[in-house]
Parts: C-alpha cells; structure tokens; sequence
C-alpha cells in the first residue's frame, strides 16, 4: 500500500511509531502547496493528515483515483469533506487525541505575559537586570471564551492558581457554569469587562468567526492579557493590534495563526516587531507534546493496518 503522511513539520514522524509493515510510507516534511496537491498526491491509497495543516474538500478529494483510506490526528477534522470521501467509498478514520496539552500551554502563556518571564529574560541576556514588576496569576480573574474539555481543563490549572474563573459561550448556561466552578457572564463584553485574563477555548465556525472583536476587547480591564491557544478565525486580528496599540499596559499570547506555517511576511511578524514583549507568538504548539504526537502515529498505524486486513476501525 502506497501510503503519504502529510505536515510532518518537526521530520519525527517516523520516529513516533512502526511503519514498517504498512508498505511504502512516503513523509512530508514541509507543505505541499494547494495547486501541486492533486499530482503529488494522486499515487497514494492511504494518505494520513496532522490534524488540519492540509485541507481536503471534495475537488481534491475527487482528483485522487487511488485514495481509499484517510487518517487524521484526532477525533475530528472539519476540513475534511467527508461526505465526499464517503460518496466515493473512502473511508475516514480518527485518532484519540489528548486534552491536557493545550491546557497546560494556555496556563503557560498566561503565566509568561504575566509574570513578564520573556521579556526579563531578555532584559538579563542584555545586561540588565530586574524592570516593571509582573502579576501573580492568584486573585487574578481569568474569563474562559468557551467550557468544553479544553476551558474546563484551564478552569482546573486556573484554580489551582488561585485564580477566579469565569465563563461565557453561545451556550452556556448558569447550572451548566456552576456545575463547572466558574462563574457565570451574561455575555462576552460582560466576561471581558471582568477578566485580566481573556482566554479563547471555542470550536470556529461560521456564527464563532470573529467572535473576539472590537466591543469584546474594548471592554477589558486595563493592563489585561488575551491568550489564543484555540482557533486564528475566533479572534479580529486588527482589532487585537488596535487594542494593543491603545493601552500599552496590555498584552497578548497567540498560539494559532490564519495561515501556517507563518509567512516570513506574515502581519503577525510586523506585529511582533510593533509591539515587542508584549505580543508573545508560538508556532502552534498546543498540541505539540512528544506524549501526543506518540499517541496521534501509533493510533494512525493502527488504523491504517487495521484498514489492510479488513478490521473495523474508528470513522468520522
């Protein structure tokens, strides 16, 4: 079997798990781009996707007369057309995946523009030595976009902080806020104008794009932190640079981009050198844990061989 494994970025892929006896196993370690995606792909039966780094809606979908099976990192992947896949008799599979990691990058972001920890160490490696105090995260207020696996998971890491939670979504309700051990916000502007802290933990959609805007932003406290670890399209990225641009008390930390990888020419990089320490950008890494990619290859080989040998296996 003739099988291509996409976005292998870090080139660990094969390191994670056994290939081995699943065929020819083609990896890629850097982004095919979208108009040579058809031909270099058409020779593949099997082609296995790190979560949505590659799109594939049905025109691609429909230019590969050999595809039989899909794999991607994760139990869901909404730009996959799998209705497509399904009309012409692919099978799409998904892996567990594990919650904790994004968790914990988003406590770690929070702590770091807090706490200035990037911009101090700068300051030592220049010389100098101790600026501006930070802020402890303990009694701060922390507002969560969003209470599902991932926001409920801050909740716990915020709280052992110290830290007072509170929650907005489309859906959330008191009950379902008090059941999580937060506090309840009527609406967004209303969480912002309570949170030192904005933190984005929302799936994107057509109804979320946007979601953080101008009135969400303007409504935070001086001196506040927003933290993205979920979705680039759930955040106005003009409207974050405007924010940032009127209080020079406040910062940012943004793990997930419009396009990545990032452009060298990309807003985001301008930004960076705009606003300095204060505007703290990571490559995506929420996910990005030896434990999870571990985890994403082995379920990913055995999907694939279980495929192979007429096994049921885990579908979207």
């Amino acid at each position: 079997m003739r099988i291509a494994v996409l976005d292998d970025w870090a080139g660990v892929a094969r390191d994670m798990a056994e290939w081995d006896a699943l065929g020819e196993v083609t990896f890629f370690t850097d982004p095919i781009p979208p108009g040579r995606l058809a031909e270099t792909l058409q020779p593949f039966e099997a082609i296995c996707l790190m979560r949505e780094r590659t799109p594939f809606p049905a025109d691609l979908i429909d230019a590969l007369p050999e595809l039989r099976l899909i794999v991607t990192t994760g139990a869901r992947n909404l730009s996959i057309d799998v209705a497509a896949a399904r009309a012409r008799g692919i099978v799409v599979s998904g892996t567990p995946s594990r919650k904790t990691s994004t968790a914990e990058l988003t406590l770690a972001l929070a702590l770091n523009q807090c706490r200035r920890i990037g911009a101090e160490a700068a300051r030592l490696a220049g010389g100098g030595f101790q600026g501006p105090p930070g802020r402890d995260l303990a009694d701060l207020r922390v507002g969560l976009v969003g209470l599902g696996n991932i926001g409920t998971q801050v909740t716990t890491l915020c709280h052992a902080f110290g830290a007072e939670v509170a929650a907005w979504s489309p859906n959330l309700t008191p009950e379902r806020a008090e059941a999580g051990g937060v506090g309840f916000a009527p609406g967004l502007a209303a969480l912002a104008a309570r949170s030192d802290v904005l933190s984005i933990h929302m799936v994107l959609s057509d109804t979320t794009r946007g979601l953080v805007g101008a009135e969400a932003l303007g409504a935070l406290p001086a001196g506040a932190v927003v933290v993205n670890t979920s979705r680039a399209g759930l955040l106005d990225r003009e409207a974050l640079f405007a924010w940032l641009e009127r209080d020079p008390a406040a910062a940012a930390a943004i793990d997930v981009f419009e396009a990545e990888p990032l452009a060298r020419d990309d807003p985001w990089r301008t930004a960076r050198a705009r606003f300095g320490d204060r505007l703290l950008l990571t490559p995506h890494l929420g996910y990005v844990t030896q434990a999870t990619w571990r985890l994403f290859y082995e379920e990913t080989v055995a999907a694939v061989a279980a495929f192979q040998a007429g096994r049921p296996i885990r579908t979207l």
